[in-house]
């Protein structure tokens, strides 16, 4: 698929740069390439200043190889796809002069290459001890979506996502949603530990767990990619808590336990990333509060239940008529709730999105708040920012007449 981009090895004496991109195009010659990261932006003027980093990534489209460019801006992502040859020469040009780091992946090793800013070039090989016997697909535009979750593993059928159909295991049809959702929040989980470059071993804890069907996911996952999780489920309902770690036991997995509790009384622990789905009104913003104390590189929220502020906007006199309906103003009101929440996230130093993460016809609570801790220039950049957001926090509390609000309490 890519054997025309072989060519000759450079000798050993070859700039750093040169043995990179030879083991590139090795990599998906042999069909061993994973992903690649081009990170440390170098600053520049114009359109492209606020450009946090590039993953590129192999896929088929229309049946034919391509490399798809995803380039992470502060604001935004923008996808641009290249033929094999374009897209590595692309790739040429921005090593060193546009990104001073680079981090392959490939099936049977990691390759990073670095400059220094005084322009000295490193290269660094690791070997993986686990190298995988066959050679990775591109992944097709034109066919089914790849699920990053295998419905074989029996902890699903130990919770009832799944069941055996003559011997094989598939879905219970009215767990059918519920299974697109998990993998939906385990696809914006490996994106976000991407951003946030984890290593392992990864520390997470997931207050809400429920029936624990995310929570296995983040731990599956997360092993996996071998980055030796230690998964916490914390849940209020003793029953709940007593089913999970009976399938943990069952199943014999190490690096997950289920644990009774509530978010508000949690003692702070370092964690990597903080899971708190559905978590009710302000228990919501004591998740947020906990994840900040605990250090998260990563915040992942879906919100409910917003109570606190509605009970408190005074409505501006332009927006009387829009808001004298009562499902208008509970909808103006979880807006105003989870902007704020957003704002006082970025004035900590985190790159924060609000979006629907899975469409409404899955679920009503279909809301998410995605903070990743911000490095390098991009830290910089909102630390610069802090005086201007919290400006624009005291200003929306003035617009409806706020007088509180948890998680800015629990801040201050």
């Amino acid at each position: 698929m890519f054997t025309s981009l072989i060519t000759p090895p450079p000798a050993a004496t070859a700039p750093a740069h040169e043995r990179f991109l030879h083991l590139l195009r090795l990599a998906l010659a042999s069909g061993q390439f994973g992903k690649l990261l081009l990170s440390g932006p170098v600053a520049v003027d114009g359109e492209d200043a606020d450009v946090e980093r590039l993953t590129v990534r192999a896929i088929e489209l229309r049946g034919e190889p391509a490399l798809s460019f995803l380039w992470r801006h502060r604001t935004k992502d923008v996808t641009k796809n290249h033929a094999p040859a374009s897209g590595l020469a692309e790739i040429a040009a921005l090593l060193g002069a546009r990104f001073r780091n680079a981090h392959l992946h490939t099936a049977s090793e990691e390759v990073q290459f670095a400059v220094s800013r005084k322009g000295r070039e490193t290269l660094r090989v690791t070997r993986l001890d686990a190298a995988a016997d066959e050679p990775a697909t591109p992944a097709a535009h034109d066919k089914a979506k790849h699920r990053p979750l295998e419905m074989a593993h029996p902890v699903w059928r130990a919770l009832g996502l799944t069941h055996l159909v003559k011997g094989e295991p598939a879905l219970v049809p009215a767990m059918a949603r519920k299974w697109k959702q998990i993998n939906r929040f385990v696809e914006i989980l490996s994106a976000a530990v991407d951003e946030a470059q984890l290593q392992g071993p990864v520390r997470v804890a997931d207050f809400g767990s429920g029936k624990g069907y995310l929570t296995f996911a983040v731990h599956d996952w997360l092993q996996a990619q071998g980055l030796a999780p230690r998964v916490t489920g914390i849940e209020l309902r003793d029953d709940m808590v007593r089913l999970c770690n009976a399938v943990i036991d069952g199943e014999q997995l190490v690096g997950i336990r289920f644990d009774q509790g509530d978010v508000r009384t949690q003692p702070v622990q370092p964690l990597d990333v903080m899971i708190a789905l559905h978590a009710c009104d302000i228990a919501t913003d004591h998740a947020l509060h906990v994840g900040l104390q605990s250090g998260a590189r990563i915040i992942m929220s879906s919100p409910c239940c917003h109570k606190e502020i509605r009970p408190q906007m005074q409505l501006p006199a332009a927006l009387r008529p829009v808001l004298q309906h009562g499902i208008h103003l509970g909808q103006e009101a979880e807006m105003v709730t989870d902007s704020l929440r957003a704002l006082l996230l970025e004035s900590q130093g985190y790159r924060t999105q609000v979006f629907e993460f899975i469409a409404l016809e899955h679920t009503s609570k279909n809301k998410m708040i995605l903070a990743v801790k911000a490095q390098g220039p991009a830290a910089q950049a909102l630390a610069a920012r802090r005086p201007e957001l919290l400006a624009q926090i005291a200003e929306i509390k003035r617009f409806y007449g706020l007088r509180e609000q948890r998680l800015e309490q629990l801040l201050a």
